[in-house]
């Protein structure tokens, strides 16, 4: 554990390295949701918990997902 962190927290993980992902699908809507934030901006990698090498791909993912009309731009 780092020296300057407080007891109670817990260290997070990259939840596409947890789980083994090869490729993140643009198509997995679901997935892809978690990453993105209530005015629909992407999740930064602090919130998140991902690693950088994911969360290119996941940036990658989700801006592919809004121009075939998966996810929206904005909200409303």
């Amino acid at each position: 554990m780092p020296k300057n962190t407080p007891l109670n927290v817990k260290e997070k993980k990259c939840h596409f390295c947890i789980h083994d992902a090869k490729e993140i699908d643009y198509k997995d809507i679901q997935t892809l949701r978690r990453f993105i934030s209530s005015y629909g901006k992407i999740v930064p990698r602090k919130r998140s918990a991902v690693c950088a090498k994911h969360q290119r791909k996941l940036a990658t993912a989700i801006k592919r997902a809004r121009i075939m009309s998966l996810l929206p731009f904005t909200t409303r």
